[in-house]
Parts: structure tokens; sequence; C-alpha cells
């Protein structure tokens, strides 16, 4: 059997990096899978790629309707989720407060923050009802727990990720639904790289900046796919309202090359 095995996940930002590897590690680990992207080209060809388990939906993360809707389908196709991934985000990197516009805030804001709110808001629901307790894992980043110059709304959503995380935990508790927070950092994703640097900064720049970690590497996503796999799972029995940093020793401090 599977560590997932009789789970039903419903996991949204699924079509590439982090989300992609926790479909696929979930569906591998015996889970039915129902997850959403707005990159509907990529979603698709994974959900082909995985399996029958595994089924695609649009999901824009700012839009109730979709939210519901993707609860809905999830039920109709597999039974209620008991497992809640919040994976969708993006990035705004090396902009000062100053020169981040509103709508540029207010962007990062409405997909990471307002999109993990909506998310456990439409699918609590089905998981009390179900009344099989659950696990909601919400992506949250190092930037959830220490500030990073050039990140103001990164920063911002992220540690909002992390408080929600703890106010889910405390009023979800009663019904044997926990709630945990993941902090990864110095992750490899399309994200953290064509997304949010563009052409700003080369192959060999970026494999510099990872070299600093005590670890000196990228993590790849599997890597933090797999502590969202324990979090899903029953592993994780006694773990609610708590982060889980998986950042190659980033925030740990400064590595000193002469030591």
């Amino acid at each position: 059997m599977g560590r997932l095995e009789g789970k039903v996940a419903l996991i949204s930002g699924g079509a590439r990096g982090q989300g992609e590897a926790e479909v696929r590690l979930f569906a591998a680990e015996g889970a039915k899978v129902v997850f959403g992207d707005v990159l509907h080209d990529l979603g698709e060809a994974v959900a082909a790629d995985v399996g029958p388990d595994v089924h695609y939906m649009p999901l824009d993360v700012t839009d109730e309707g979709a939210w519901q809707k993707a609860v809905d389908e999830t039920i109709n196709r597999y039974g209620p989720p008991n497992v809640l991934v919040n994976n969708a985000g993006v990035l705004i990197f090396g902009v000062s407060m100053v020169d981040t516009t509103l709508d540029e805030y207010m962007r990062v804001i409405n997909i990471n923050q307002v999109g993990v709110f909506l998310g456990m808001k439409y699918t609590v629901p089905a998981m009390i009802e179900a009344g099989n307790g659950g696990s909601i894992v919400n992506i949250s980043s190092t930037n959830g727990l220490a500030g990073y110059g050039g990140t103001v709304a990164y920063t911002a959503s992220k540690f909002a990720v992390r408080g929600m995380t703890k106010n889910a935990a405390l009023e979800l508790g009663k019904y044997g639904i926990r709630a945990n927070s993941i902090h990864p950092g110095g992750v490899d994703t399309p994200m953290t790289s064509q997304d949010s640097l563009g052409d700003a900064i080369t192959e060999e720049e970026k494999a510099a900046v990872y070299a600093m970690l005590p670890l000196g590497r990228a993590a790849q996503p599997v890597e933090i796919a797999r502590l969202a796999l324990y979090l899903a799972s029953d592993e994780s029995s006694y773990s609610t309202g708590a982060e889980f940093i998986a950042d190659g020793g980033m925030l740990a401090g400064a590595v000193n090359p002469e030591v």
C-alpha cells in the first residue's frame, strides 16, 4: 500500500514545479488527485501522463467560484477531499518597496494569500461534512519566517500564509483536521527562475547563489513534495499548526567559505 492509499487530494498550482512534483508523488503513493492551475496545456499534459486517478481542471485561486467548482468536481469524481495542498504562488523579486506598484503588490497578495484563504474556506466544509479529519498543507516560504530585500509583497504574503495556517489549526483541530505550513528556500523551479528573474540572472550567477547555502546546491521540487507527502499522510498525525522548513540550511546563518 502507498502512503496515501485511500486519500483524495486537491492541489492548486499543480501544472509545473513543486505542484507537479506533488501531483506525481501523491498519485504514486496511492492518492486520487484533482489539481488545478491556470497553465492549461501543461496541466492537461501532466494529468494525461500520470494516469486515470489524476484529474486536471482550470483553477484561478483568486476566484471563489473556481474553488467551489474544484471542490465539487473532486467530490463528484473521487469523493470528499481529505488532503488540501495550497501550492499556487507567484514571486516578484528584486524590486524595492518604493518601486513596487500597488497593482504588483496586490497581484502577489491575491494569489499567494487570498488564494490560500479561499482554498481553505471552500475545502474545509467538505472535510468537516465527511467526518474523516484531513490535512491542510500550505506552501509558505523562508520568506514567511524572515524578510529578504526586494520581496516586500512576497514576504508579506508568505508571513500571512504562516499565520493563517496556525489559525486554521486552532479552529479545525476539534474536527480532526490538521494544518501545517512548509517553508522552502533555494528551490529551483520556474517560479524562482523564469517568472521572477527573467533574463536578469545567468545560470552561473544562480548557481553561485545556491552555492552559498550550507548544502551548496538548489533543492529539486520533489524534495519539497516529499515533505508535503509526509504532512498529507497519517505519519504526521500529531503535527498541526507547525512550520516545516526545507531550505538547505538557508536560515541557519551565513557560510564562511574559509572555514
